[in-house]
């Protein structure tokens, strides 16, 4: 069932909820992680950047995390949706529609023309709803799935 959602734009006052949602997160996906009061300290800082989004839904309900970089295919940024999370209660509600609805919004009110999104290729279900809303693996006007490479550093 459908409800309606509140999405704002979140400040360091929402740092402890932010932190315990990605904390949340990638419990439930068995990622690892910092525990919540570090991500809370994290977000703290990261919140009052000017290349950072993060988007609060409803009673922290669920997030999505923006960071925004310089690109000269455009005069606006261009955006990483860095994480998109609800909590497992509150899904099929339409609240992430809302969270990536307004996480689109955000980047076309600062000027950016693209988004980009990693999933990881089991995560079907993640895929289905990015897809749902306009998001493709594959480049307009070509016929192979587009990668993304990661090295580790630490």
């Amino acid at each position: 069932m459908s409800m309606p959602t509140e999405v704002r734009v979140a400040g360091v006052a929402d740092a402890d909820a932010i932190g315990r949602l990605l904390f949340d997160f990638n419990t439930e996906f068995d990622s690892a992680t910092p525990n919540a009061a570090t991500l809370a300290d994290r977000f703290s800082t990261l919140l009052v950047r000017d290349d950072v989004r993060v988007l609060l839904a409803g009673d922290a309900a669920g997030f999505a995390f923006l960071t925004l970089r310089p690109t000269p295919y455009s005069d606006g940024p261009l955006a990483q949706l860095e994480e998109l999370y609800v909590r497992a209660d509150l899904r099929d509600r339409g609240i992430g529609t809302a969270l990536l609805t307004a996480a689109i919004e955000e980047v076309r009110a600062l000027g950016g023309e693209e988004i980009h999104i990693n999933v990881d290729e089991v995560d079907v279900d993640t895929r289905r709803f990015y897809e749902r809303h306009g998001f493709t693996n594959i480049q307009p006007g070509e016929d192979y799935r587009m990668l993304c490479y990661l090295r580790e550093l630490v």
